[in-house]
Formats: C-alpha cells, sequence, structure tokens
C-alpha cells in the first residue's frame, strides 16, 4: 500500500516537472470560470419584450397614431361691438336734435328739423346736449380708425372714424380735439368735447352724431346698444331733398 501511494507521488511529481503544465493548468480553470460565468447568465436572463421590427418611425408619428390626433383649431374671432352713445356712460344728456326720418310723424320729423339762415334742413344724424354745465366729452361710439380730422367754419371741428362691416361714424360740433388722422382708437376712447356751431347754434353745446353705412345714413337710435353686424340700409330709402354742397356731414336742406 506504501509503495503504491509512494508510486503515485513520483507519478504526480513527474507530470508537474513536465514543461507547460502551470499553463495548461490555468488554461483550464479559465475555460471552467467562463462557463460557470455564461451558464449562470442564461439562467437568470430575464425575457426581453418583443420587438416590433416592422415600426414605421414616419407612419406612426404622423399617420393615425396619437401624435397625430389634433383637435381641429377653432377660428379666431374677433368679438362683436355694440354700438355705444358717443358720450361717456356718466355723462347725463338728452337728444336735442333727432334723425329726419321720411316715415315719421310730423311732430318727429320737426324735431329732426334744424333752422339756418331762413332755411330748414334734415338732421341726418342726432344732437346730443348735457343736462348740466359739465364739460361733455365725446366718445368713439365703436372701435375703429381715425380717417378724418378737420374744422368746418359752420359745424366745428368735425372727427370720422371708419369701422368694420362698412361703418363709419361722425362727429361734429366738437372742441379740444385729442385724437389724429390714422390712430386707431377703442370703443369708448375720448375724441374731444362737445361744443358749439354757427350752423345750430341755439342747441348750445352739443355733439353731432351720425352713423353710415355703406355710404347711407341711418337712425343711431335705432341701433344703440345693438350689435354693429345688425346695422342695414333700406334699398329704397329716400335720398335727401335739396342736398347743400357746402354743407357736410349730413345735414341737407329741407323741401319748402
Amino acid at each position: 500500500m506504501k509503495e503504491e501511494k509512494r508510486g503515485l507521488k513520483s507519478h504526480w511529481k513527474r507530470i508537474v516537472r513536465k514543461k507547460g503544465f502551470f499553463p495548461a493548468l490555468y488554461l483550464a480553470v479559465a475555460a471552467l470560470l467562463l462557463t460557470g460565468v455564461l451558464w449562470y447568465q442564461n439562467a437568470n436572463r430575464i425575457a426581453e419584450p418583443d420587438i416590433n421590427l416592422d415600426f414605421n418611425y414616419q407612419d406612426d408619428l404622423w399617420g393615425d397614431n396619437a401624435l397625430d390626433r389634433e383637435e381641429p383649431s377653432e377660428p379666431v374671432t374677433t368679438p362683436v361691438e355694440n354700438i355705444s352713445l358717443p358720450v361717456l356712460a356718466e355723462s347725463r344728456t338728452q337728444i336735442v336734435t333727432k334723425f329726419y326720418d321720411h316715415d315719421a310723424d310730423q311732430e318727429e320729423q320737426e324735431q329732426a328739423l334744424v333752422f339756418y339762415n331762413n332755411k330748414y334742413y334734415q338732421s341726418q344724424g342726432i344732437d346730443i346736449a348735457a343736462t348740466s354745465d359739465e364739460p361733455l366729452q365725446v366718445v368713439a361710439a365703436l372701435s375703429g380708425e381715425v380717417v378724418e380730422v378737420k374744422e368746418n367754419p359752420l359745424l366745428g371741428y368735425i372727427v370720422q372714424l371708419k369701422h368694420d362691416h362698412d361703418v363709419t361714424t361722425y362727429y361734429s360740433s366738437l372742441t379740444d380735439v385729442v385724437v389724429e388722422e390714422g390712430q386707431k382708437v377703442s370703443q369708448g376712447e375720448v375724441l374731444a368735447q362737445a361744443g358749439t356751431n354757427l350752423f345750430n347754434k341755439d342747441k348750445g353745446t352739443h355733439v353731432h352724431f351720425e352713423i353710415r353705412k355703406d355710404g347711407k345714413p341711418v337712425n343711431p337710435e335705432s341701433y344703440f346698444e345693438k350689435p354693429v353686424a345688425d346695422l342695414t340700409v333700406d334699398d329704397d330709402q329716400k335720398e335727401p331733398k335739396n342736398p347743400e354742397p357746402e354743407l357736410e356731414s349730413g345735414l341737407t336742406r329741407a323741401q319748402t
């Protein structure tokens, strides 16, 4: 038995002493370690998600997918303004001259006549006067653009505004005008102060105000606090009789 053990030891000694034994041993150990690592990784690997190889980047981003489902945008609309009185809201006023309506009764038509230089003229607007001695501030009845500012020897200062829907407004018998041509103004913005004029001097301090649709005058009292889009002109509207070219802002001579 002892001889067998001594024989085995001698055999291993001879093997160990051989050239290349230890390099071969190192390679064998390394191979075993690598095999163990690979087996461990395979045993603990988490299943990877199934990848759709048919994914189309352009189609999924811009086609019928969620990123392309935009709600149609609503058109931006500007609110339609209601026509307001051409004076500050807190002002205490009264209408001293009415709009001449050919279909109105005789009493109302008489309130729409202006007597000047021994003649009667039809008013195509209204005259608004203060009921107190306080200065009367004249404001824009609608938002718009100042297209004309000028002085007339009979009517005083005149301001004309242009608005949407082919509407223009006229303000005359003014003083202390604070706007200029080309200026944008908002509804309620001060334009001037009411003054006096030679044409209707009997009414004292007042503002003459007109509204025109497609160049034709309409009765302002019929449209106050109503949307500007509601303004209409009767195609059968009668033309003023005996127009006076030297008179501006829609004041025309009445038939006598």
